[in-house]
């Protein structure tokens, strides 16, 4: 047995999690690179080789906090064929209510926040966002866009129909999000936005 799993084995259940809100937190009061991996420890009330047995560096605590919400913004797998407009327009607005309900978590925006702060310093956590982050999202919305593209319900690049579909969905949203200037939309709001944008889209893209 290895040694990391010795300690994996002897550090009481949660510590984990521990390390992941207390990086996070840390990484939000002072910046990801003035934060120490001991501060970090610290907080999580772990040592530091407990730390890099159950998570790693800093690097990799950042990987896995994004990575744990990103698996939020994928297509639910039981999203129904897409054989007609009706069923797609279902899907686009599940699927972008899901993103928007999302996206939108206080949790979230401080990342976003966080990646661009340390933009300069730290440009690693911008990096990290985005592949691991907003490109789930633009993966699955490809993939519907594939999908209804093969049906022959829409005509158009994947790419570009998942680009404009977003900007249908999100417009100024995350924007005033990201500035402090509106509250996060409630249940009833983030529906509303996501069927209005999946009947824009509809229209833009009539049956080819």
């Amino acid at each position: 047995m290895s040694r990391s799993r010795v300690i994996e084995d002897a550090v009481p259940a949660g510590a984990r999690e521990r390390i992941l809100t207390a990086a996070f937190e840390a990484f939000k009061e002072r910046g990801y690179a003035a934060t120490s991996t001991l501060e970090i420890a610290t907080r999580a009330r772990v040592s530091k080789r407990e730390l890099y047995a159950l998570v790693g560096n800093k690097q990799k605590m950042l990987i896995a906090a994004i990575g744990e919400r990103a698996k939020r913004l994928q297509p639910p797998a039981d999203m129904p064929m897409l054989r007609d407009r009706g069923t797609l327009e279902q899907v686009l607005t599940a699927f972008g209510a899901q993103l928007v309900r999302e996206v939108s978590d206080p949790t979230v925006v401080a990342i976003f926040r966080l990646a661009i702060a340390e933009a300069v310093q730290a440009p690693e956590v911008a990096r990290t966002l985005d592949s691991l982050g907003r490109e789930t999202s633009r993966a699955a919305l490809r993939d519907i866009m594939s999908q209804s593209r093969a049906a022959g319900l829409i005509d158009g690049r994947p790419a570009d129909l998942a680009e404009q579909f977003a900007g249908l969905l999100w417009r100024d949203l995350m924007v005033s999000l990201l500035l402090g200037v509106v509250e996060r939309p409630n249940p009833r709001l983030i529906e509303a936005r996501a069927r209005d944008a999946a009947a824009a889209f509809l229209l833009l893209h009539p049956v080819p």
